[in-house]
């Protein structure tokens, strides 16, 4: 199964921000163990880059993104993309429209996120982290 996962899981999961953390986990887990095949925009790694520089140094951010890009696949933003997201009159946030558009590339199943409202016109079914793990895992 093919799923994008939201810039929020995965900095839930690298900040270990509660009450989310454990679902983050649990799918980051399962795209390393090629359970799911976890996607995420190169733009969530540029965002990440920035945010997570509170909590970690200049090395440790290169380090923990590049194993990100390991163990998922990352979609682009090209052109295309932009144009389509520029003209998606659906969409108040141009971040979701791409985060959205990447999915749509990507023949994602779900986006998975804790920011579902935001989502609600995406054509790409919406899941928040807890109801992916509760349909698709037998354990959390």
């Amino acid at each position: 199964m093919r799923v994008l996962i939201d810039t929020n899981v995965i900095l839930d999961f690298l900040q270990k921000r509660e009450p989310f953390y454990e679902s983050a986990a649990k799918i980051i887990v399962s795209c390393r163990e090629q359970i799911i095949q976890g996607c995420i925009s190169a733009q969530s790694i540029a965002d990440m880059f920035y945010i997570l520089r509170k909590d970690y140094t200049l090395e440790e951010r290169r380090r923990i993104l590049l194993d990100i890009c390991q163990i998922m696949s990352v979609e682009t933003i090209d052109k295309y993309k932009l144009i389509a997201a520029l003209q998606n009159k659906n969409f108040n946030d141009l971040e979701d429209c791409l985060q959205a558009e990447c999915a749509i590339s990507l023949n994602a199943e779900y986006i998975v996120t804790r920011n579902v409202k935001h989502f609600d016109k995406s054509t790409v079914s919406i899941i928040t982290p807890k109801d992916f793990c509760s349909k698709f895992f037998t354990t959390l």
